[in-house]
């Protein structure tokens, strides 16, 4: 794309698009699998439906609506409708479950209060719950189902929408800290696109997506919704929770499709290889997978081999694996491996890095550490890795010292919306600080960990991750569900001495050993852990993409709770029936009473 464009434009293009290809929308129920296509012709007429149905609810131009759509087409038609109506939508992760209720309308409320949405739209299901949300937003006019907005079909009222209108809120997962809102202009979106597609992809007029990633979080919204969106590649979308209970469905759509692209997680490549038995592989072909990113969460580059070398008899190319690296306030990416040169790595002195903050080549096998390559910045943005101290992002670190990464350019917000503190925050001079620990070597971008995890403990730094990796290799202990932090104080004792803390799930605690993960990590990383906290599955709390929250679970530490956070299968249905009558009996308070 040569011309930078709105939104609004790239979706007004597909009028004149290839009539043949579109979004499908793939749904299961039990054995049976359905298919739905919209054409891009038809989503440029079905958005422009949606727009005039809401601007016919008297939502105008400017204000904000937030949506809670868990079905990817009502989703879809909803975000974009908004933006043609020059609505700025605010994505909020859906209710999987009724479990912990409580939590999500306060999460909810929250981001509602924050972003002063005039409405919010959702489907006849959740809106039932969504009383309480009403009657405490004081901006909230009207919590509107999707079944609703088909009664109030009206011609779109064309509204003139430029690059540096804001084209939605991106809240953070909040895995550090309260969800934050990430203003993502037009202009935001074109950019970052535009590096995403043609540089980082090298998309092609043959290239085809598949993806399950949630609509509401922004590797799925831009990378798999707006990105192809701009340059008319079809995409297939899975429910994330179809996924999660049949990860075989991924490799299908991708088999069925010849799909070229799809990116998932750390934890999706592990649950393929675990869930998808010998029976469902036969018959898959992956060999047209060209592009298959990971990010979204720390890369552990065994788990991506493991994946290649289990799928290499379906046609998978070990070349195929990309490093991602983004967050929010990026848009998305920050910097991509390089297509059809695999998964690299770095091997590093992990004793070293940690004492003197620089990466060297390992002096023996045993002290090696192996760091993601996550590629080069993007052309026309800057990467540089500072000082933490550097408060004017002055003086760049040489090369291989580690350091805190900051981006600067036209993928980058310019202000979380209404917060001004936070904004001013997270800007060192003109950079922006991600709030990570990396390096640079060659030219290339190695991310150790986040800036708020670090574990100092006796003078030397320590990331979580790595102990958690060390970790996981001890039988029983359920992989991507532990968590390392560091404290000053015992559980409820707040006796004050520095301590390392590893709190871990086990599926069977009865026949796990705790000193089994205290001797793996002494013996691997030279590290001793103070106590291993034995949890149920489900404990650890994570955030609305799945992301275990490191902060939260050392607060609960902290404060002696932690063993008393429930799974959301342990919810009572007595709590859940008590949240619905609070949340009905305010949503006819609002209604009668408004």
């Amino acid at each position: 794309m040569a011309k930078e464009v709105t939104v609004a434009e790239a979706v007004e293009r597909l009028s004149g698009a290839d009539a043949r290809i579109g979004f499908s929308f793939v749904n299961r129920s039990g054995n049976t699998e359905q298919t739905r296509l919209i054409t891009f012709p038809d989503l440029a007429e079905q958005t422009a439906a949606r727009a005039g149905a809401l601007q016919a609810m008297g939502l105008k131009q400017g204000e904000r609506i937030a949506i809670i759509l868990p079905e990817n087409d009502e989703f879809i038609l909803t975000f974009l409708g908004a933006i043609r109506a020059g609505i700025i939508p605010v994505p909020i992760y859906p209710m999987h479950g009724l479990g912990q209720l409580d939590g999500y309308l306060e999460n909810v409320r929250h981001i509602v209060r924050r972003s002063g949405a005039a409405a919010v739209v959702t489907n006849a299901k959740i809106k039932l719950l969504l009383g309480t949300v009403q009657s405490q937003c004081e901006s909230v006019r009207n919590i509107i189902s999707t079944e609703s907005l088909a009664d109030a079909a009206a011609p779109i009222q064309p509204r003139q929408v430029k690059l540096d209108d804001v084209a939605f809120l991106q809240f953070t997962s909040g895995s550090t800290s309260s969800p934050k809102g990430v203003v993502v202009t037009h202009r935001n979106l074109a950019a970052n696109i535009r590096c995403i597609m043609e540089e980082g992809f090298r998309v092609t007029p043959e290239d085809v997506g598949v993806s399950w990633l949630p609509l509401f979080h922004d590797m799925g919204l831009i990378g798999f919704l707006l990105a192809p969106l701009f340059y008319q590649r079809p995409v297939a979308f899975i429910p994330p929770l179809t996924f999660l209970q049949r990860p075989v469905t991924w490799l299908e759509s991708l088999s069925k499709y010849r799909a070229t692209i799809s990116c998932a997680p750390n934890f999706a490549f592990a649950l393929a290889v675990k869930r998808i038995s010998e029976a469902q592989r036969q018959g898959l072909d992956l060999s047209a997978w060209r592009i298959a990113g990971c990010g979204g969460e720390p890369i552990r580059p065994e788990i991506l081999r493991r994946f290649a070398s289990a799928f290499a008899p379906q046609g998978f190319r070990a070349e195929a694996l990309m490093s991602m690296y983004g967050m929010a306030e990026s848009s998305l990416a920050i910097a991509l491996g390089r297509p059809g040169g695999g998964l690299l790595s770095t091997p590093v002195d992990h004793p070293r890095m940690s004492e003197e903050r620089v990466a060297l080549p390992p002096t023996q096998p045993e002290r090696a550490l192996d760091i993601v390559v996550c590629g080069k910045p993007f052309p026309g943005h800057e990467l540089a890795i500072f000082d933490v101290a550097d408060e004017t992002s002055a003086f760049p670190l040489p090369a291989g010292h580690i350091g805190e990464i900051r981006i600067a350019g036209p993928s980058v917000m310019k202000e979380y919306w209404g917060d001004p503190e936070a904004t001013a925050q997270v800007f060192a001079g003109r950079y922006l600080r991600t709030g990570d620990l990396g390096f640079i070597l060659d030219g290339e971008l190695h991310v150790c960990g986040r800036l708020k995890e670090m574990i100092i403990l006796n003078g030397r730094n320590y990331f979580p991750q790595d102990i958690e990796h060390v970790a996981t290799t001890v039988p029983g202990v359920r992989k991507g569900n532990l968590i390392a932090f560091g404290t000053h104080v015992a559980s409820g004792t707040g006796d004050g001495s520095e301590r390392i803390v590893l709190a871990v799930e086990i599926a069977d605690p009865a026949s796990f050993d705790p000193m089994a993960v205290v001797r793996t990590v002494q013996t691997a990383l030279g590290i001793a852990l103070h106590e291993v906290v034995v949890l149920q599955p489900g404990q650890l709390p994570k955030t609305s993409s799945g992301k275990l929250q490191r902060t939260k679970t050392r607060a609960l530490y902290e404060r002696g709770e932690l063993h008393d956070q429930r799974s959301a299968r342990e919810t009572s249905v007595t709590d859940t029936l008590k949240q619905v009558v609070i949340s009905q009996t305010h949503y006819l308070k609002a209604v009668l009473f408004k």
